[in-house]
């Protein structure tokens, strides 16, 4: 199973190269539960901390406020939000119908950030 990537301190001029102002949001409070990712999710998190454990017993990954994290397609384990969790995310390959609608979105906040 591919891993998940962590980026701790991303840049700047990397976060506006990527377009994260315009990414939509997600907000979870304190829980366990399962996913999979069915795309691959590039995801700026606000806030909180959160732990996610492969499926396959693989080594756990940690990531908080302020990382630039990557899951890969296919990717199956189990979320625990330690302390509640803000992201903005971007999907990109996998399933078409939700990269299709969260691209939408991307478009739809680009326009009313020109439009302002």
């Amino acid at each position: 199973m591919k891993e998940i990537t962590v980026d701790s301190n991303p840049s700047d001029a990397l976060l506006k190269k990527i377009g994260t102002a315009h990414w939509p949001t997600w907000e979870k409070e304190v829980s366990v539960f399962p996913w999979e990712f069915v795309t691959t999710e590039t995801a700026l998190i606000l806030e909180g901390e959160c732990e996610m454990t492969p499926e396959d017993g693989g080594p756990s990954v940690t990531f908080k406020a302020g990382d630039l994290v990557v899951f890969p397609v296919g990717f199956k384990g189990s979320w625990e939000v330690k302390k509640s969790l803000k992201k903005q995310y971007k999907h990109n390959g996998g399933k078409f119908v939700k990269c299709f609608f969260n691209n939408l979105t991307i478009l739809i906040n680009r326009t009313k950030s020109i439009m302002k």
